[in-house]
């Protein structure tokens, strides 16, 4: 487990400016947030932080404006917002370094809470630029990073800020920190993970290091379809990257050598065409699919076989739907094992942590996301974590030697 101080570690901290990163890069339409998820990922930190005296300095990116100033991706845009769901004013200083935040705290007392303009407004912010750093750092006596979403990146922000003042996890960090070394870091075994997503090409990391982490490997979506393909099952008109059929073979020779089950559907629901319940819906063994139809669900009694494989299981690792969940009724596969691993969950055999933007769809889509254990919203860092990767903001809280 990473060693990391945590809300727990402070001390007095009445009229200490804190620089506190979190995640406010929401989805907006037509002018207003059209999903808070991340707003209420803040709530306990930024309202602990406050309740303890503490001036609440809150910095984020919002969009890609590649250092410009753009009106667009101002966090203006947000702050009423945020201000309702914190259930408190919140300030919008237009700098996120500099006089505008000096003269921001110049009236701003402890409890307040403010949020600092776009930090990628700078282009020093995702160059790590020292110079930014310190500046940041100027306005802070210490530093939360409560961000894990962005925690695969080596920014100002959420890398370079750990090594100036003194750093902290916040609540939503510290959190996440925990369930995924409950899940991958010290599980209790039997492990499963269930991966899918269209194209194995952007999983090949994941794939790879999971082999050799867990004991039963479930393979969903399009990918599942360059698998079958590896094994020579003709599937037709699937999505199926054909040019990783050999790489898709050397990580099954791979699971194999490690003792990991690799399940892949034997029964599959397909169509001719890609619509929601197509005339031409069947479910079939997948050596029997036609060359001019398309797999684009996992089969009942493939659900039922890996359900009977999570029984077994102890921890779950999911990421990615096992079919084109958007479209009805090859949602039913997703929808069901989910179902199936929330109540496991609920049962106390289970111990079930999922992310990635799709993921989370999916799982309020099943109206599950509440069921499991722990849902992680991060997309990049959590896939990246899912690699083995070290992530720089989190490696950053770690103390010195």
């Amino acid at each position: 487990m990473t060693a990391f101080k945590t809300l727990d570690d402070l001390g007095d901290i009445h009229g200490k400016r804190a620089l506190v990163r979190v995640d406010l890069n929401v989805p907006m339409h037509d002018g207003a947030v059209s999903d808070d998820t991340r707003f209420r990922a803040t709530l306990p930190t930024v309202t602990e932080l406050a309740d303890k005296g503490a001036i609440v300095l809150l910095l984020a990116h919002f969009g890609r404006p590649k250092g410009e100033k753009r009106p667009d991706m101002s966090l203006s845009l947000v702050t009423r917002g945020y201000s309702h769901v914190l259930g408190r004013q919140v300030q919008f200083v237009p700098d996120c370094q500099g006089d505008a935040v000096a003269d921001a705290l110049k009236v701003l007392r402890p409890g307040d809470v403010a949020i600092l303009e776009n930090t990628r407004f700078h282009k020093g912010e995702e160059k790590n630029d020292p110079a930014l750093v310190k500046a940041m750092a100027a306005n802070g006596d210490l530093y939360v990073n409560d961000a894990f979403s962005a925690a695969h990146r080596a920014h100002a922000s959420t890398e370079g800020l750990a090594h100036l003042l003194p750093a902290y996890a916040g609540r939503a960090m510290e959190a996440e920190l925990k369930a995924l070394e409950a899940a991958l870091g010290n599980p209790e075994r039997p492990v499963a993970a269930v991966v899918g997503g269209a194209k194995v090409s952007t999983k090949l990391g994941v794939l790879k290091h999971l082999v050799a982490k867990v004991d039963h490997l479930i393979i969903g979506g399009g990918m599942a379809n360059t698998f079958l393909a590896a094994r020579g099952v003709d599937v037709g008109k699937s999505l199926c990257e054909h040019d990783l059929t050999g790489t898709a073979e050397d990580i099954l020779d791979a699971a194999e050598r490690a003792n990991c089950t690799v399940h892949l559907p034997y029964d599959v629901v397909v169509a001719k065409e890609f619509a929601a319940n197509p005339p031409s819906l069947r479910t079939c063994n997948v050596h029997e699919v036609a060359a001019d139809e398309m797999i684009l669900d996992v089969g009942p009694a493939a659900v039922e076989a890996l359900s009977d494989a999570l029984k077994n299981c102890r921890t779950l690792v999911w990421n990615g739907p096992l079919g084109a969940f958007e479209t009805p009724p090859f949602d039913a596969a997703t929808v069901s094992l989910a179902r199936y691993a929330a109540a496991l969950t609920q049962e106390g055999t289970l111990v079930s942590v999922a992310g990635g933007g799709d993921t989370v769809a999916a799982l309020n889509h099943a109206g599950v996301a509440d069921d499991f254990t722990f849902v992680s919203t991060a997309g990049g860092a959590f896939l990246e974590w899912m690699e083995g990767k070290e992530l720089p903001g989190v490696k950053a809280l770690e103390p010195a030697a």
